[in-house]
């Protein structure tokens, strides 16, 4: 547990370094490369769920997300504008995570929160946090990041409900 603690802390310390308020590092498969959120992205997506960082999704995944708007999860997030759509969809891909991102069939995963990273960095997170009121679902990234709604995950902004 103190090594788990000790290099996050190094981890953490790197983000407060090498990036700046609008990316957020990720480890592993090219996940580290920096990327400014695009305003599009925060505005039109941004709006209604915490703006992951492209890179935690492949470009397959991306390209998933975003021909099934219409179905997302539950809801028509489908946009109005089709440039827009494509804009958003480009700086996703653009910004891409290099290693795919599969289920264990080789299906592009469509959730952040089902990634091998994604887990990993949340392995410590009991089950009753998940299903507390606040929290709900492992999507909602602001009931404990507090700068999540600008694309700011650092444990640096962590506030873990009780």
């Amino acid at each position: 547990m103190k090594l788990k603690v000790e290099f996050r802390m190094l981890g953490l310390l790197g983000l407060m370094i090498g990036e700046g308020a609008t990316s957020v590092q990720a480890s592993g498969g090219g996940a580290s490369k920096k990327a400014p959120l695009d305003p599009q992205y925060l505005q039109e997506c941004g709006s209604c769920h915490a703006p992951y960082p492209a890179r935690l999704l492949s470009e397959d995944s991306w390209k998933g997300v975003m021909r099934g708007l219409n179905q997302h999860f539950g809801t028509d997030a489908s946009l109005d504008q089709p440039e827009m759509a494509k804009a958003i969809e480009n700086y996703l891909v653009g910004h891409a995570r290099h290693k795919p991102t599969q289920d264990g069939d080789g299906r592009p995963l469509l959730r952040v929160t089902e990634t091998p990273w994604f887990r990993h960095e949340h392995d410590e997170v009991p089950e009753g946090i998940w299903k507390s009121k606040s929290v709900g679902t492992p999507a909602n990234c602001g009931a404990c990041h507090d700068r999540a709604e600008q694309g700011t995950f650092s444990e640096h902004n962590l506030h873990m409900p009780r």
